[in-house]
């Protein structure tokens, strides 16, 4: 999908959105819930095809289909989250194909609206759990004010997806890794990605600093500058998708800045398509990997670290 659209000029701190409804029975009464995944993440759009169920799947597995060779598990979105959906209601059911990590998953939403364009500095992360059963602010990458005061809550499909059980990051780090003296520095709005990513660090031998995303890091390496500490600093890891400052838009700021334009960054996100890793080198990132496989995350920041050295 993205393809068929002008890319975001990198280091813009905007992101585009896929605006898709899910209609929820409230009594006698139709709600309408707006919710957005990342358009670098929607591989496309189509009609609900003809699916092949799965004998034993839970009832939110919907079946599978076959899409240009590759077969595509469907999930009934409205149905994970417990909502009761109106029957008799008119409404234009999509299947939202996303793409990340490597894998393709479709959802099924009632409706696909649009697409927007917003600020990161527009979105807020969640602070709340919503009523929606297993919605809760952990399947939330942030939340963000439309027109009419309504509220658009950015889903994370790759959480989603992991607690389905539809995909396993390898984690596991093995113990004779390449060893570093130094420090680090990983960015990453999600506690979870944060410490993966920290204990394959420590493995190699850096003491870790953490931020949330690009405004607190920022700040963080101000701090640093002023303990003495930027030359101890390794590398940065940067998630790309994060509120108030992305991944992109935070490595912009940092190559202008002569201060710390010599520190590599390697961006690790599970957006994955074609477009990634060539924004990602527009920014100024040594390296680009796709969440999370531990066998590829090691050597690549030992590369980026010993080709930094070197120089």
């Amino acid at each position: 999908m993205a393809s068929d659209r002008d890319m975001l000029k990198t280091g813009t701190n905007e992101l585009e959105l896929v605006d898709f409804r899910i209609l929820k029975k409230v009594g006698d009464s139709v709600y309408e819930g707006i919710y957005g995944v990342n358009v670098s993440k929607v591989k496309e759009i189509i009609k609900i095809p003809k699916l092949t169920e799965l004998p034993g799947a839970p009832e939110f597995i919907e079946g599978i289909f076959d899409l240009r060779g590759v077969v595509i598990p469907v999930v009934n979105l409205a149905k994970w989250m417990g909502i009761e959906v109106p029957t008799g209601v008119k409404s234009k059911p999509r299947i939202v194909i996303a793409e990340f990590a490597d894998i393709q998953v479709g959802f099924i939403v009632s409706e696909a609206k649009r697409i927007r364009r917003i600020s990161w500095a527009d979105i807020e992360p969640a602070t709340f759990t919503a009523s929606d059963g297993a919605l809760d602010k952990s399947k939330i990458t942030g939340v963000t004010k439309i027109e009419d005061g309504d509220v658009l809550l950015i889903l994370d499909f790759e959480s989603i997806v992991q607690d389905l059980g539809l995909y396993h990051p390898d984690v596991e780090i093995k113990t004779d890794v390449e060893k570093f003296d130094g420090t680090a520095m990983v960015l990453d709005d999600s506690m979870t990605a944060r410490k993966i990513v920290k204990d394959a660090l420590e493995a190699m031998g850096l003491n870790v600093y953490e931020a949330t995303d690009g405004e607190d890091a920022l700040k963080k390496l101000e701090d640093i500058h002023t303990q003495g500490g930027i030359p101890n600093l390794k590398v940065i890891i940067s998630d790309v998708e994060m509120p108030r400052m992305d991944g992109f838009h935070f490595a912009a700021k940092v190559k202008e800045d002569t201060r710390f334009k010599e520190i590599p960054i390697v961006f690790n996100s599970s957006i994955s398509d074609q477009f990634a890793e060539s924004r990602g080198q527009e920014a100024g990132g040594e390296g680009y990997l796709v969440k999370f496989d531990a066998n590829k995350f090691v050597p690549e920041i030992a590369r980026v670290i010993k080709s930094h050295i070197s120089l």
